[in-house]
């Protein structure tokens, strides 16, 4: 009796025991797995069943914004470093110091075989001893600072003409029609042309030589300023309107800054006309109360026959223009064009 109850009891406790028993070692052989898996798996390596979803695929917002940035990156101009001041003067220097050198081989070599007889073709020393008998006699700078001041003048002048003149004909289109093309003509007219009649008009003084200046280079001014106003975008000059910036203030704020390098074209092609056109000038009209400028030396010289003279005369006139070009235009070009990221400073 107590053994049959004994065993009724055991076998309830067992009847217990195995659903209880079922749950536990289910868990209990997960974890087991699990931390041989994790005890199997390589080091730093993070195991397929715990990967974040993040993990296998990227965010595509990211990857565009480091597409973005990689495109930007290889948009960004390369600066380059700084070099030395001598290397980069070396660099500048030495292409026209040979073209030079070229130049007068050439000339001593033709001076040597006789292509001209050497009262016609003198060497470049008989050149450079002429200029150097100017010098000494004191007259040399006086000739360049006569022509130098009339080229200056005269330019000016054609700046205060012909930058309203052109603003005209761009923006006014009765006037373009009307005037657009006479400036047109009057550009490739040879400004030596305007001597004759200037002599009538003003005789043989100073006016006749400025007013074949700003015949030669009013016109060009003006169509330089014309055509940097054409490149313009009409979005600058809607945007211009839009934030109240009309008439006079348009014009200084938005319409010159926008049209500067065109209009830097033209101001530089207006000085090589000044130049020449006083050249023209000069070489005409000469009397003795005008003063004695680069173009009457040239004058002076062929009433001579002395070709060294007259060489010499050619040779100032063109250094006086090249250095007129390199010491103002074009520290002025290179600063505008850096301005609008067109050059880049190394």
């Amino acid at each position: 009796m107590a053994s049959t109850e004994t065993g009724t009891a055991a076998e309830a406790a067992g009847t217990a025991d195995g659903p209880a028993d079922g749950p536990a070692d289910g868990p209990a052989d997960g974890a087991g797995t699990g931390a041989a898996a994790e005890a199997s798996a390589p080091a730093g390596e993070t195991p397929a069943a715990e990967t974040p979803a993040a993990a296998k695929k990227p965010d595509s917002g990211s990857s565009d914004l480091a597409g973005l940035e990689a495109g930007l990156d290889a948009l960004d101009t390369k600066v380059s470093d700084r070099q030395p001041w001598l290397r980069a003067l070396t660099a500048k220097a030495v292409p026209p110091v040979v073209a030079i050198a070229l130049v007068l081989g050439l000339w001593q070599l033709a001076y040597h075989f006789e292509l001209k007889d050497h009262y016609l073709l003198p060497s470049p020393v008989d050149v450079a001893r002429s200029l150097q008998d100017k010098w000494l006699e004191g007259t040399l700078l006086d000739y360049v600072w006569t022509s130098v001041s009339r080229g200056a003048l005269g330019f000016l002048a054609s700046v205060a003409i012909g930058t309203p003149l052109g603003l005209l004909v761009a923006r006014v289109k009765p006037v373009r029609a009307a005037i657009g093309p006479i400036l047109s003509g009057l550009q490739s007219l040879p400004s030596v042309a305007w001597v004759p009649a200037a002599i009538i008009w003003f005789g043989l003084s100073d006016a006749t030589i400025y007013a074949v200046v700003l015949l030669g280079a009013v016109p060009s001014i003006a169509n330089g300023l014309v055509a940097g106003v054409d490149q313009i975008s009409p979005l600058y000059l809607r945007a211009g309107r839009t934030i109240g910036a009309r008439g006079l203030t348009g014009v200084r704020h938005i319409l010159l800054p926008a049209a500067l390098p065109g209009y830097l074209a033209g101001l530089k092609q207006g000085w090589a006309f000044s130049w020449r056109s006083l050249m023209a000038a000069e070489l005409i009209v000469n009397a003795a109360d005008l003063g004695t400028g680069l173009g009457q030396l040239l004058e002076q010289g062929r009433e001579l026959q002395d070709m060294s003279w007259v060489l010499s005369a050619i040779l100032l006139i063109l250094v006086v223009g090249i250095g007129i070009e390199l010491l103002i235009f074009a520290p002025i070009e290179r600063r505008v064009l850096r301005s609008r990221g067109l050059l880049v400073k190394s």
